[in-house]
């Protein structure tokens, strides 16, 4: 067996929050963080999040039952705050005893962290922090644990990177609180540099997306291992009305069609046709339309390839097991040569 106690000394209060071997949460990835990766990340030690997106609170339940039928590890559900059914997906995931709810794409609503910790099966709350303000503000208002993400992720990101989130809001917070560091992470040198700065675990999602167990697209995943970090491009808001926050993605035609895509939605918004927040929505679901070509259906040119700059280092289909020895292993040669 290996000997990773360097690394699990640093991780250990992250992974008692958890509940698993290892500190290490798959980020979630619409239509990838389904049952087969999610499953396979916490059988081998890490800790799996579904993904729920636009899913209904139907097929959450399916997609959560589907899951525990795979393993008996721990595992979280990742919600977006602005769902129109979220406190009916609270529900579900309260009635399926799931451990963590993740908490992302904004503040969370009044009301749905107390949710959350006041079910019939109290889940522990994550939240994301993009700035050291809003992170004092989510632990002050119930978050259990706290995920810093910079700019270098995929999917939706902020305006900072993670070196410098990290700097600001670790020395400010890791000392009486769980924080976990996302964003750029393809290997486990970093982990470890972050790991010595106070962080309790990491969390990568670019690293996980080519994984043997997950279902994505033969097509998604060489465009992956293809692509270099240059590739990986945020998005453009054309229209300071509509606040989208940048996505980024593997700069192809679907990139471009974005852009044109939130023309649209602002001229509807300039002929007062429809309310803000329903404008904000159309952009979430057009974003679930656009992952699902690429992701699901193979379409590469006008699919989303949501991905990180950490992309150039996914170079091959691995099992979950194998990612996560190789980050351990590589976290523990890094502690064992300072």
């Amino acid at each position: 067996m290996n000997d990773f106690s360097k690394t699990d000394r640093l991780m250990e209060r992250g992974s008692a929050f958890l509940g698993s071997r290892y500190a290490i949460l798959c980020g979630a990835m619409s239509w990838v963080s389904e049952r087969h990766l999610v499953s396979a990340i916490s059988n081998a030690g890490g800790f799996g999040v579904i993904a729920c997106g636009a899913m209904t609170p139907e097929q959450l339940e399916t997609e959560i039952a589907a899951t525990q039928e795979l393993t008996d590890k721990p595992f979280g559900v990742n919600l977006i705050t602005m769902h129109p059914q979220l406190f009916d997906l609270i529900e579900v995931c309260d009635k399926a005893g799931v451990s963590h709810v993740v908490l992302a794409g904004g503040i969370p609503p009044k009301g749905s962290v107390e949710a959350i910790k006041g079910g019939q099966n109290p889940a522990k709350v994550i939240c994301f922090a993009p700035t050291l303000a809003l992170a004092k503000k989510l632990l002050r208002s119930g978050a259990d644990a706290l995920v810093i993400e910079g700019m270098e992720a995929g999917g939706h990101i902020g305006p900072v990177s993670t070196s410098v989130l990290a700097q600001e809001m670790l020395p400010e917070l890791s000392q009486d609180h769980i924080i976990f560091v996302a964003g750029g992470i393809g290997r486990g040198n970093a982990m470890a540099g972050y790991l010595e700065m106070g962080a309790a675990g990491v969390q990568l999602g670019t690293r996980f997306a080519c994984a043997k167990e997950s279902i994505a697209h033969e097509n998604f995943k060489k465009a992956f291992f293809r692509a270099n970090a240059r590739d990986a491009v945020a998005s453009v808001q054309v229209d300071a009305r509509l606040p989208v926050i940048p996505v980024r993605a593997l700069k192809n035609k679907g990139t471009e069609e974005f852009t044109q895509k939130q023309r649209e939605v602002a001229g509807v918004l300039d002929r007062n046709e429809i309310a803000m927040e329903e404008a904000q929505l159309q952009i979430e679901h057009y974003w679930a339309g656009a992952l699902r070509r690429a992701v699901i259906d193979g379409d590469v040119e006008n699919g989303s390839l949501m991905a990180g700059q950490s992309v150039g280092m996914v170079k091959e289909e691995e099992p979950a097991a194998d990612i996560i020895a190789k980050l351990m292993t590589q976290s523990e040669d890094a502690l064992t040569r300072r």
